[in-house]
């Protein structure tokens, strides 16, 4: 399976985030998957590619070419897919993935994983989406997406397609048990 993951390219404040990130990649590794991901050796992006090329891991970047060089390519990377614009990114690493998966991150991360599940809530994307919820950094979010439950706005069923955890096992479950659908 490719696990495409949309993480920030900076490390953040709390260090549970960078641990986060090496047992993301270590747990790919172990389970057979490939990494899918913006392709920069920065922040958690980095964090997550190395832990994944430390074990021995299969890592795909896709990056614009705008980028290569403020956010600096991985040089170790198994495959780099170079696209022309943020869009073209989106789509190739939900073309690529077989899961859409957001570590902590910023505004892009938050865009890119909400653009995946958007996707799937209208059959475009026929991926899990999942927030890695480190510390319960997405709990807002989580409450929010509830909330449009409770407001009429997104339907239950829809709902159930993403997953908010900070459990690798439990990540796992929602992963096999969408697949089983």
């Amino acid at each position: 399976m490719r696990i495409a993951v949309y993480c920030g390219a900076h490390l953040g404040a709390d260090p549970a985030y960078q641990e986060a990130a090496k047992k993301l990649g270590d747990w790919i590794v172990e389970n057979n998957h490939e990494l899918v991901y913006g392709g920069s050796k920065l922040g958690l992006m980095g964090a997550v590619a190395n832990s994944v090329l430390d074990k021995g891991g299969t890592v795909t970047g896709i990056m614009p070419k705008f980028l290569q060089d403020r956010e600096r390519i991985h040089t170790g990377l198994t495959h780099l897919i170079t696209v022309n614009d943020l869009d073209e990114r989106k789509k190739a690493m939900m073309q690529h993935a077989d899961v859409c998966l957001a570590l902590p991150g910023g505004i892009g991360t938050l865009e890119e994983i909400s653009e995946a599940y958007s996707w799937a809530r209208v059959g475009q994307n026929n991926t899990p989406c999942i927030f890695f919820d480190v510390n319960n950094y997405y709990a807002p979010l989580q409450t929010f997406f509830d909330q449009m439950v409770e407001q009429n706005f997104l339907f239950h069923e829809d709902r159930q397609l993403v997953l908010f955890s900070d459990s690798l096992l439990e990540i796992d479950t929602f992963i096999q048990d969408y697949y089983k659908k």
